[in-house]
């Protein structure tokens, strides 16, 4: 079954018009699990996870999936992990096995007046499904879901492969309990090519593969200055408070060109797909007149260069601030790097450049947190060309092996358990698809060819094209 040929065209033309006629189905579905505010980490409720998890046991039974178990494993601190979500098909003999993941745990919605309608009701407008986790990453969790419900309806007993899905309860809290979890049940997900549906397309209506991802540093820096507050025009000159020295440190991580000023980080130039300063503009709305950090091309800026964000300040707000000398105060980084570097080696980096632009005597506590390890793939692997065929073939326009600048924790700690296994990395993304940010969203054409893309790699995996 290889296209061009009548019989791949026959069975593009089948699965196209099988996911349009679900597609409403879908949609609905999608928007039902972007109704459940299901957040991994501490200060949220968790019994919202355990809801997901079931709503999506019910999905995956739904698509034709029978073996569908609920899994949970404990984080390293020994606390409860979320639930994970897995079902599986065992293929014919000789058929590889594809493994599916994504997770349908979400960022916190942030301020909520920034939003155009509520976060957590899933609204369809200008052709574009918005809400909070509907790009990032309940999407994906539908792509798999449809996908492999319509290619069952189209190929019946002739869909010859094994097919897994794993969905994950707590990617956006850095998938804490993931490895103990493989560990324990890592021969249920064994697989031969693995499709992870956590990222996007170089453009609305430009299909990608995404074949690179940034690693991920995290970390909290606490200064302190005085034992307690103190009036700032009594004590105020002699001394510089918590958050004037605070703001002296973070500026340090930067160069005056914006390059992230940390020794010892690699960095490499991205022979990839070019993109304009222009288009940069249009997709990220910086606002006039700012100037674009770093240097050499942008794709090597966004996909292969380290990018240090401070994603926190503990302070007082405007609103409730005082005429007080802080005695503390307290930021958190985010470090992105190079696919290829080691995440031990560039915390201890971190380290070191605290340690030598210490402010004004202050005293300050460097406190490491979570790390992503980055991925570096292989565009020309027998799964990828197929992928990227099946999208050019579905799309009708050649699809873009490209990088991404974010992390995603399950890629790599999959990659080390399955070493074998290729790794696909897709999604429904775009440019504008805002993730972790107000008013995120999908376009729903790209998701709807996405769902037909997923669906005919399973056809033509199995055909052994």
């Amino acid at each position: 079954m290889a296209s061009p040929s009548a019989g791949g065209q026959e069975v593009l033309a089948g699965l196209r018009q099988a996911v349009r006629g679900d597609f409403a189905a879908v949609v609905d579905d999608l928007s039902a699990l972007v109704r459940i505010p299901a957040m991994a980490w501490d200060s949220f409720d968790p019994s919202q996870l355990d809801q997901a998890a079931l709503q999506v046991a019910d999905l995956l039974r739904g698509a034709g999936l029978a073996d569908v178990e609920i899994l949970k494993a404990p984080r390293p601190d020994g606390r409860p992990g979320a639930p994970a979500v897995v079902g599986g098909r065992p293929g014919a003999p000789g058929k590889p096995t594809i493994l599916l993941y994504a997770h349908y745990d979400v960022q916190p919605a942030g301020e909520l007046e920034l939003w155009e309608s509520p976060p957590f009701e899933a609204v369809e407008r200008e052709g574009r499904l918005w809400g909070r986790g509907v790009a990032d990453n309940k999407a994906g969790v539908l792509l798999h879901v449809a996908a492999v419900r319509n290619a069952l309806r189209v190929l019946g007993d002739d869909l010859g492969v094994g097919i897994t899905v794993f969905i994950d309860g707590e990617e956006e809290a850095g998938s804490p309990s993931l490895p103990l979890l493989l560990q324990q049940h890592g021969d249920l997900l064994r697989a031969d090519v693995l499709v992870v549906a956590d990222s996007g397309n170089w453009k609305v209506g430009v299909p990608a593969l995404t074949t690179s991802l940034r690693g991920l540093i995290l970390g909290t820096l606490e200064v302190r200055v005085l034992e307690h507050a103190l009036h700032s025009g009594t004590y105020g000159g002699p001394l510089v408070d918590a958050v004037a020295a605070l703001s002296r440190l973070v500026a340090s991580f930067h160069h005056d060109d914006g390059t992230v000023a940390v020794e010892g980080l690699p960095a490499s130039e991205e022979p990839g797909p070019s993109l304009t300063e222009a288009e940069f503009r249009a997709d990220s709305r910086v606002r006039p007149g700012v100037p674009l950090a770093g240097s050499g091309s942008i794709t090597s800026r966004l996909w292969t260069k380290p990018a240090m964000a401070i994603i926190g300040i503990d302070a007082p707000s405007v609103a409730l601030s005082s005429d007080t000398l802080q005695p503390a105060a307290r930021a958190r980084f985010s470090l992105s790097l190079a696919p290829e570097s080691d995440t031990a080696a560039a915390m201890e980096a971190v380290r070191r450049h605290v340690e030598r632009n210490v402010p004004f005597g202050a005293e300050v506590t460097f406190i490491p947190g979570g790390r992503t390890e980055g991925f570096a793939g292989d565009a020309a692997s027998p799964a990828s060309r197929s992928m990227l065929r099946v999208m050019g073939d579905v799309w009708g326009v050649p699809a873009v092996p490209m990088g991404v600048g974010g992390s995603i924790p399950a890629v790599n700690i999959l990659n080390k358990l399955f070493p074998e296994a290729e790794i696909l990395v897709t999604g429904a993304e775009d440019p504008d698809s805002r993730a972790h940010g107000a008013n995120e969203s999908i376009h729903l054409g790209d998701f709807e060819n996405a769902i037909v893309a997923e669906a005919l790699l399973l056809a033509r995996l199995s055909a052994g094209d």
